[in-house]
């Protein structure tokens, strides 16, 4: 039975966890709290950055002699393997950890069983404490694990009848600056950020993050399977990385320098999983869907959406593009039924984060 103590301890993990969004990957964010012999804390840790110590490996540094006989809250499974760094498990084992709680198990084949080599070394070892929290904490990465593919979250700004924008095209600006604000923070956290080329022709989007200090810039993806792209295209600078993904047969003469992906097409356009297959190989575990309601709707009928973040704001148009278009969904009884996990108010507008409960029929 988990004591108070433990549930706080649990709680600051978590918290550490999320210093490292955005900065961990193709890693999960994990974070850890040891407290001594007697239940007071004494070291705290996170994952800061792939190829780095691990959390556990931080906040054992910072207890030092005083982890002996104590408990360490991790918000996954301690590893047990040998990668980049060497396998948690042991390092807490050699610590003289006595016992150990954690709220994920580790989905990942090859660093699972840190848990029975913990047991196995005589320490106590429990799963679950605040097990939802932390899972939300990490859900991108073990989305990523668990399907084989980019987490994929759609991020959209609309009217409260749903509009993207006015009748004759004009969208700036729907939501209010704090919310656009907020959208840097859900760049800041994706390893890439991706756009299709109705949103590059219209928009001229930036896609790199602005007034976050220390943000590791996202991969900038752009879909234009006939390369229309102006090599002027402010996607195209470099404040941060670009890959244009194109079709096979399209003319990128124009375009020196640019990295660029070529991909089959499907029924005239690049299919989602073709992409993300590559996108995952490279080492992307999180994808934040900045594109139009064309491209969304794409995502949504192969079953590839895994949050969607929506900003309404309190404004009326009547007429004007949806925020979503075909989807392949017929009828009601095919609707991608989503479950509201947060509401928050950000300034004026209304941020609305869900997740599917259904499967969108077809995919």
């Amino acid at each position: 039975m988990a004591t108070p103590a433990d549930i706080t301890a649990m709680r600051s993990a978590v918290a550490l966890a999320a210093r490292g969004l955005g900065s961990t990957s193709p890693n999960p964010v994990v974070g850890c709290v040891i407290t001594d012999a007697s239940g007071h804390p004494v070291g705290s840790g996170y994952h800061q950055r792939a190829g780095g110590p691990h959390a556990e490996i931080h906040a054992l540094r910072e207890a030092g002699v005083l982890a002996r006989g104590g408990t360490a809250y991790v918000t996954l499974e301690p590893c047990n393997h040998t990668g980049r760094t060497g396998p948690c498990a042991q390092a807490l084992i050699e610590a003289g950890i006595s016992r150990v709680e954690y709220a994920v198990g580790d989905p990942n084949p090859q660093a699972t069983g840190g848990a029975d080599t913990l047991r196995a070394a005589g320490v106590e070892v429990r799963q679950g404490l605040l097990e939802d929290e932390a899972e939300a904490g990490n859900l991108a990465w073990l989305t990523s694990v668990r399907r084989g593919r980019p987490f994929v979250r759609w991020k959209y700004a609309a009217t409260l009848d749903g509009r993207i924008a006015a009748a004759d095209g004009t969208s700036r600006w729907i939501s209010s600056a704090a919310s656009r604000s907020d959208v840097h923070r859900l760049r800041a956290e994706a390893d890439a950020v991706l756009v299709g080329g109705g949103t590059l022709r219209a928009d001229d989007p930036h896609l790199a993050v602005r007034g976050i200090e220390e943000a590791t810039q996202p991969l900038r993806v752009a879909l234009d399977t006939r390369a229309t792209v102006p090599p002027t295209a402010r996607v195209l600078d470099d404040a941060a990385p670009t890959l244009l993904v194109v079709g096979e047969e399209a003319d990128t003469r124009h375009l020196p320098g640019v990295e660029v992906l070529r991909l089959p097409l499907r029924d005239g356009r690049i299919g989602v999983h073709d992409l993300l297959d590559r996108l995952y190989a490279r080492g992307v575990r999180s994808v934040l869907l900045e594109g139009g309601p064309t491209l969304a709707g794409s995502f949504v009928a192969a079953d590839a959406v895994d949050q969607v973040v929506g900003y309404l704001a309190p404004v009326l148009l009547g007429a004007g593009p949806a925020a979503l278009a075909d989807a392949g969904i017929g009828t009601l009884t095919e609707a991608l039924r989503l479950h509201v996990t947060e509401t928050e108010r950000i300034g004026p507008d209304l941020r609305v984060t869900a997740v599917p409960t259904t499967t969108p029929k077809g995919a």
